[in-house]
């Protein structure tokens, strides 16, 4: 109720975003993957906020995301360069791409996130995290240790809740698929991981606010050399 209503009074959706959404709703069994109609609109306004140049994406999915960032980076025309590793995302990133006119701002890297990061220079304004849960850890601490953040960028981490499961391990079982439970506990361990990870190391401010499946908000102590 609460997200509809939200939805409702706020500005972003394009029709080129609600297409994309129900398309990928549609044709994909596990598509609670992809971000939420609203969490796609608040990337889109923190774009528009945030004025980035370049923002990096590790998991496109269906290219629901990248499609909000590149309406957000209309003014600034960022670079905006996402990672796929799933065969059958890539493809469906590679249509949402071409659909929708992406091509001349958006780059879709294909192959393991970490070997992708590996070939990456400069610095990223906004970094999305948006991946497989096992690997947050790693792609936080090679982002911040090759100093990929911008000295004033911010990285976000979706799902750091893991449906809950982060936080307890009785949480979910009203509303999670019994088979899927087994997944999303050991995804919640990552997630704690990766929570005490971050609160934990000297060179980062983080911000773990209760928004959709819980999102990390992490930019560089004032201070810190980048």
């Amino acid at each position: 109720m609460a997200t509809e209503y939200s939805l409702r009074y706020s500005d972003g959706v394009s029709n080129n975003m609600k297409d994309l959404w129900d398309y990928t709703a549609k044709e994909f069994l596990d598509s609670d993957k992809m971000s939420s109609e609203l969490q796609g609109t608040t990337n889109k306004f923190l774009a528009q906020l945030l004025k980035p140049k370049r923002i990096f994406e590790i998991g496109s999915y269906s290219g629901f995301s990248a499609l909000a960032w590149y309406e957000g980076t209309i003014d600034t025309q960022a670079e905006i360069i996402t990672s796929e590793i799933e065969p059958r995302m890539i493809e469906t990133t590679k249509r949402a791409i071409s659909k929708y006119g992406m091509q001349d701002r958006v780059t879709l890297l294909e192959g393991a996130a970490q070997d992708t990061m590996k070939t990456l220079s400069g610095t990223f304004d906004i970094i999305f995290v948006d991946a497989d849960k096992e690997g947050y850890e790693g792609y936080v601490k090679t982002a911040l240790d090759r100093k990929l953040l911008a000295k004033d960028g911010v990285m976000l981490c979706d799902n750091v809740f893991s449906r809950g499961l982060a936080i307890s391990q009785q949480a979910g079982k009203d509303y999670l698929r019994k088979d899927m439970i087994p997944y999303w506990i050991e995804c919640g361990k990552k997630m704690q991981h990766l929570n005490e990870f971050c609160k934990n190391d000297s060179r980062i401010d983080n911000l773990v606010l209760p928004l959709y499946d819980g999102i990390s908000l992490i930019k560089w102590k004032t201070g810190v050399e980048v």
